[in-house]
């Protein structure tokens, strides 16, 4: 059956597998391979609904510290987990406000979108996903099904760029020149596929270098790379990679002073990483914090929200109002609860208790070794499969998480990433060998 009625029409209409044109060099690097074999579709009221909960979820997000610590940015970093080097490096070079860069990671259960985990900043992946719906936009019998039902997509690619320079304070019609910077050891793998990144941005005016944080160099009053002065750091390095070593402040250091001293523009701040930190979501969550918001609010996180909470000795509330003591209360529901460190991203560390093979004392002894660490407790979420036609034709089922965008221009842009349903993958990423796919909405106006 069919998530919703555009994706029944979509199957009934266009029943084959829908290709993607190959000229993109993005598609060429990194997705060529590993492709869903149609989009996936939101009609027009939960596409409206989605991006005014995503606005409510950002908003809440960034006033945490000022609703729970009197505007202590320190104070909330602390809460969430972090240590001296990473608040030293969330407090500088920081602009005026907080990024609007950001990507929710959902799952579609029966009830509606449910939140997995929330990135924001720079360093989110998927906005070059585009270029998959503009090659399938290319196969005559899709162009015309979107025609039909009058469907657009958002160009995230531009809107991220478009918020790159509205954010750093780039002057119009000026070509800034980026330097699209990596931690050296991921960069290692990662390299082609930044350097085509950077190619493709370089068509959208502005100039762009892939390069690593070691390679930037600060001199004569600025961040060089090689014989070339930089006027934003695109930072692709996040704040967990403050705990990769002991060398790791040491690279850190010259970008950060040089862009507190206004020498170079850091995009984004690595206050941004403060409300993607799975301790945040917590938070939002927590009943106690319920007196907070708006009955407005609280019908876009309730809608949004699964149950999250920090792993602490005590007792918490549940959706239904019972008070338990959580941690008898995770062991006794293995099968229904996550487990996952409050500040990795991609999956790194998560646990999953209802996974195949994992014991009951092994699920006990991850969870006692959780407890006042920087861990989570996630209630699980039962996702709808969406149909996709295989390359035979037939319809087999595939397990999606939305990643939908916000930036400083455009909310609700969104690609997938999806594995087959039942293939037994804990977490779906590309790492993971998920593939990807575009997505495709509705207008509210129907136009």
């Amino acid at each position: 059956m069919a998530r919703n009625a555009l994706s029944a029409k979509f199957l009934e209409t266009v029943p084959e597998p829908v290709p993607v044109d190959p000229r993109s060099e993005l598609l060429q690097v990194l997705y060529q391979d590993a492709l869903l074999t149609r989009p996936l579709f939101l009609e027009a009221d939960e596409h409206q609904q989605l991006v005014g909960d995503l606005e409510v979820l950002q908003a809440s997000l960034t006033s945490l510290p000022d609703r729970l610590f009197g505007g202590d940015l320190t104070a909330f970093a602390r809460a969430l987990g972090m240590n001296d080097d990473q608040i030293s490096c969330v407090l500088r070079g920081r602009n005026s406000g907080v990024t609007r860069l950001s990507r929710a990671d959902l799952y579609a259960d029966a009830a509606g979108f449910r939140l997995l985990e929330y990135n924001m900043g720079s360093a989110i992946g998927g906005s070059d996903a585009v270029d998959i719906a503009r090659g399938q936009l290319q196969h005559a019998p899709f162009r015309e099904f979107v025609e039909e039902h009058r469907l657009t997509h958002v160009d995230t690619l531009r809107s991220h760029i478009d918020t790159l320079r509205i954010e750093s304070g780039v002057a119009p019609g000026s070509r800034p020149v980026i330097a699209l910077t990596d931690w050296p050891s991921s960069y290692t793998s990662l390299a082609p596929y930044i350097q085509a990144v950077a190619r493709r941005w370089s068509e959208l005016g502005v100039e762009a270098h892939a390069c690593h944080i070691g390679e930037l160099a600060a001199r004569d009053g600025g961040i060089w790379l090689g014989e070339r002065r930089i006027d934003i750091v695109n930072r692709l390095f996040m704040l967990e990679d403050v705990l990769s070593g002991p060398g790791a402040m040491a690279l850190m250091d010259p970008i950060l002073d040089a862009a507190e001293r206004g020498e170079v523009k850091l995009f984004t701040p690595l206050d941004a990483e403060l409300y993607g930190c799975k301790a945040a979501m917590a938070m939002l969550s927590d009943e106690a914090n319920r007196p907070l918001f708006t009955d407005r609010e609280l019908a876009s996180l309730d809608r949004l929200l699964p149950w999250t909470r920090t792993l602490r000795e005590g007792e918490v509330t549940l959706e239904d109002g019972r008070r338990v003591d959580l941690v008898a209360y995770a062991l006794a529901a293995q099968h229904e609860l996550a487990l996952k460190p409050t500040l990795a991203h991609g999956g790194e560390g998560v646990v999953l208790g209802w996974q195949d093979g994992l014991a009951a004392g092994e699920w006990a002894e991850r969870v006692r070794a959780a407890v006042d660490g920087p861990f989570v407790l996630q209630r699980r979420i039962r996702p709808v499969s969406e149909l996709c036609a295989d390359h035979n034709g037939a319809l087999v089922e595939w397990t999606p998480v939305w990643g939908v965008f916000t930036t400083a221009t455009v909310t609700g842009g969104a690609w997938i990433r999806a594995t087959r349903t039942g293939s037994g993958a804990d977490v779906i990423n590309l790492s993971a060998g998920a593939s990807m796919g575009s997505v495709f909405h509705a207008a509210a106006d129907g136009r």
